[in-house]
């Protein structure tokens, strides 16, 4: 199943709802007691799932009216995530063009959550703190049940879905500090969506390919096959220090053709649109506007 937090036009309210081709079915509008969001359907557990597969179930049966999802504003396809954490360096190539070192121990690092927004929205930056404002394309995980301390033979047993996110990065201030969290924190610099597909939907999360489209120009394009250390291995490794609760988001890492390693740079501007994408899960595409 696909879900998203979608809003009509002109309403500040984000509802969930199961996304089947181009309509959206709005669970409040089919289901008493609906999930309000994606966390606390994930924190209902299987029995949640499942009591929603089955409405949603009976009202394409019932061919109930589905609202078209052109219309729709998109949120961030996960609202209320526990830890929203990310790995760097985590395919090769994008290590070697940033001169980065793929330790012997992975580099993990947390996103601020007031960088979460949504498919088709517009990410705004002041042109004083950066002008080096990149992509990357990853893979984002949702846990579903807690994880503490699981083998990776069991990893993926914790995993509810997967997202697509672009982790934005504002290149000069990576490279001016001891962290990367402030670089790739901005607000709006953690588009996902622009749905999540629960974890049925995609067998293999080291067989999906990955692309980003600049404005028109393909500038990654690549297979999670390539990732140093898989979706397995990370959640089990993240699990060994502390607890991931259900809801945590984490970002896998980004294959190469970063725009900062180009000759010349290629760098997001004033009017770009960037579209990240991966077979299986959906684009999601992000207006730039530089202030």
């Amino acid at each position: 199943m696909k879900f998203a937090h979608l809003r009509v036009e002109g309403e500040s309210v984000n509802r969930l709802a199961v996304v089947v081709d181009d309509g959206a079915l709005f669970l409040d509008e089919v289901m008493d007691e609906a999930p309000t969001d994606l966390q606390d359907l994930i924190e209902r557990g299987d029995a949640g799932l499942a009591h929603v597969r089955a409405v949603v179930s009976n009202a394409l049966a019932n061919r109930t009216s589905m609202t078209p999802v052109s219309g729709l504003r998109h949120a961030s396809a996960v609202l209320r995530p526990p830890h929203v954490l990310a790995i760097g360096a985590n395919y090769a190539a994008h290590a070697s063009e940033l001169k980065l070192r793929s330790e012997t121990a992975m580099t993990v690092f947390a996103l601020w959550p007031n960088s979460l927004t949504g498919h088709e929205n517009t990410t705004t930056w002041p042109e004083e703190i950066s002008d080096q404002v990149d992509y990357e394309a990853e893979l984002g995980v949702i846990i579903g049940k807690p994880a503490k301390n699981v083998s990776v033979r069991d990893a993926l047993d914790h995993v509810w879905g997967y997202t697509v996110v672009n982790d934005i990065t504002a290149r000069n201030i990576q490279f001016s500090e001891a962290q990367w969290s402030r670089c790739k924190s901005f607000d709006g610099f953690t588009p996902t969506g622009p749905v999540v597909v629960t974890a049925d939907e995609i067998p293999d999360p080291q067989d999906v390919w990955l692309t980003t489209n600049l404005d028109g120009r393909i500038l990654q394009d690549a297979s999670s096959s390539e990732m140093v250390r898989s979706v397995a291995e990370i959640i089990s490794y993240l699990s060994t220090s502390a607890t991931l609760p259900a809801g945590t988001l984490i970002s896998t890492g980004s294959p190469g053709g970063a725009g900062y390693s180009r000759k010349p740079p290629v760098f997001m501007r004033d009017g770009s649109a960037v579209t990240v994408s991966i077979g299986g899960i959906g684009s999601l595409t992000t207006f730039c506007r530089v202030v």
